[in-house]
């Protein structure tokens, strides 16, 4: 209750044109866990309203990335994976209809909650017909749209969770244990795997078949806040050729997409 009565009041004072700065002490315990938490990108040109719902997110300990403007949306969703997007429709420079035709284009995944004025019967339609998850009109109340939030984040993060009771999983002759970070390949030799190396196994395998791109692969594996060379993946995806590779053709299990990222075929 005290959270939500805070909540208010911030977004209130806001919409009124106030100091924000004493509220920052509010998110000082959120950020120093920073790479556990949900990343929005949130699309919105009222600076107030923008400002508002971003201070409240961030009380929810989400990671938002503001943008105001439509060509920075796409650039801004081009360089970086999000949990959602947040998106307003009539904006500067591309309107919010046509930057979800654009993500769609390139994403299918990370769901997209419109929050605008355009609140007819054909605008919503027309919205969730192009791609949008959920569609929610100005003005609005701001719990149901943290719970919206949350059940869209929630609902893709289930969909797209790791296996995580997987213990042990054969690739070829190599049997790859998850509880050890253990391979003992078709030879018979032991091969010790970081904590790293066990969790690019686990994305692949469990997106089987599906093309895993560079940029999710770091994000996933690597976190949010660490930004290695891409290359520092495929040196990772070499030492698994000598591991599972290495007595049938290079790209048999791990089949690299040149300018995407990597797919893992088992056997069939």
């Amino acid at each position: 209750m005290v959270i939500s009565y805070i909540r208010y009041q911030i977004i209130e004072f806001i919409l009124m044109g106030g100091d924000n700065n004493k509220y920052l002490n509010l998110n000082q315990d959120n950020k120093s866990n920073k790479s556990m938490k949900k990343r929005i990108l949130l699309v919105e040109d009222e600076e107030h309203l923008h400002e508002a719902i971003r201070l409240n997110l961030e009380i929810e300990n989400y990671d938002v990335v503001s943008v105001f403007k439509g060509k920075e949306a796409i650039n801004k969703f081009r360089q970086g994976r999000y949990d959602l997007i947040v998106l307003d429709i009539m904006l500067p420079e591309v309107n919010g209809f046509d930057i979800c035709q654009t993500i769609r284009l390139e994403d299918n995944h990370t769901p997209i909650l419109f929050l605008t004025a355009k609140n007819s019967a054909q605008d919503r339609v027309k919205g969730l017909k192009i791609g949008g998850d959920d569609y929610l009109a100005k003005p609005f109340n701001l719990e149901e749209f943290i719970l919206r939030v949350q059940k869209l984040i929630q609902r893709t993060s289930t969909s797209e969770s790791l296996d995580t009771n997987l213990e042990t999983f054969k690739i070829g002759g190599s049997k790859i244990n998850f509880k050890s970070f253990e391979v003992v390949d078709e030879d018979g030799v032991l091969h010790k795997l970081t904590q790293r190396q066990i969790k690019l196994l686990k994305l692949l395998i469990d997106k089987k078949d599906e093309v895993v791109s560079r940029q999710e692969i770091l994000e996933k594996v690597w976190g949010y806040d660490v930004y290695p060379s891409t290359r520092t993946i495929d040196n990772v995806i070499l030492s698994f050729r000598k591991v599972f590779e290495k007595n049938v053709d290079a790209n048999t299990y791990l089949k690299s997409v040149r300018g995407v990222g990597y797919k893992f075929t088992p056997e069939k």
